[in-house]
Parts: C-alpha cells; structure tokens; sequence
C-alpha cells in the first residue's frame, strides 16, 4: 500500500481512539504525511520486514513496531 495511503488512515483511525503504527521504507514520504507512529526500516521496496526466511530480524522489526503502541502519538518516524 502506499506509504501516504497508509499514514492518512492511521490518523483516521487514531481519531476514532485505535493507536496504530506503521513500518516505512520512505522516510521522507512518510515525513510529509506525519502519521501518528512510524517505524523506519532501511530495507529495499518490497522487503520491509527484511529478506524471506530471516524469522529472527522479522520478529524484531515487528516487535519493535508494535512497542510504538505503548507510545504518544507525535507524528514522529523512529528507527
């Protein structure tokens, strides 16, 4: 999905009291778009929880992404 697409729901459904996160690929993108709690993976498009197979750094970025949760919304990308 796209990563402004993605930022602009997340607010959407923040507003309607759901705490949401995010993974991105594109800092700046998503910067412009300022969605409540980004986590920023330096990965290539199409690979944003890293390459097939590799569980370990999977669960790392997810777990990582859901602590975000426990977090204030402040429309900053982290990571």
């Amino acid at each position: 999905m796209c990563h402004q697409s993605v930022g602009l729901i997340q607010s959407v459904i923040e507003a309607a009291g759901i705490p949401t996160a995010s993974v991105t690929l594109l800092r700046e993108i998503t910067a412009q778009v300022r969605p409540p709690r980004a986590l920023f993976v330096d990965k290539p498009l199409g690979y944003p929880l890293g390459g097939p197979g590799d569980v370990a750094e999977q669960r790392r970025i997810l777990e990582r992404m859901l602590g975000l949760l426990a977090e204030e919304a402040e429309g900053r990308i982290v990571g």
